[in-house]
């Protein structure tokens, strides 16, 4: 099919104790221009806003975030489900093909392919975990600075050592999972 309308989606923050789940979908056509991109994991912060710099002056990308409070609500899932859901109603046209990383699923309306591993086998999917967690990663900075006391910009919200001593010992702030807390509840 020419001119084909692809767009990958990945998302970050899903396992974290705090904050939202971020997706983020890139359009387009991967060529020579994402030649050598890595899942966002895998690059320092550095080489993941070098890359965010690339792919923001050649593609059209998109990001959306999905409260604590909805994860709460809704469960991690469905709350991943609606942000791809919102994430593609945001582009200029309606994907022809929508490619997803690991277990995420489009609404049934797109012609998708779902990719285990697909951050690091497809560019554009690569694409989209990098937006993902740069974009998170800023919001969780910005969570820091309201709430120092929990060192959100050394974890970002995920369960480490520093942040169950920083719960036990401040309790839980605003931006917490509680559905992701019972047992420390």
């Amino acid at each position: 099919m020419k001119n084909k309308y692809v767009v990958g989606i990945d998302e970050a923050g899903r396992g974290p104790l705090a904050g939202p789940v971020t997706i983020a979908a890139v359009a387009g056509s991967a060529g020579r221009i994402l030649k050598g991109i890595k899942d966002s994991k895998k690059l320092s912060v550095k080489k993941r806003e070098i890359w965010r710099k690339i792919i923001k002056n050649n593609f059209e990308y998109h990001c959306v975030f999905v409260s604590h409070k909805k994860i709460d609500k809704i469960g991690i899932q469905k709350s991943a489900h609606l942000g791809i859901q919102k994430v593609l109603e945001k582009f200029s046209k309606k994907a022809n093909l929508v490619l997803l990383d690991g277990l995420l699923k489009a609404p049934k309306k797109y012609k998708q392919k779902t990719i285990i591993k697909g951050d690091e086998k497809i560019p554009l999917i690569s694409a989209a975990s990098i937006i993902a967690k740069v974009a998170r990663d800023k919001k969780m900075l910005a969570f820091h600075k309201k709430f120092p006391q929990y060192c959100f910009d050394k974890h970002k919200g995920y369960g480490t050592k520093l942040h169950y001593k920083k719960i036990k010992k401040h309790g839980l702030c605003p931006i917490h999972r509680r559905t992701f807390l019972k047992k420390v509840l």
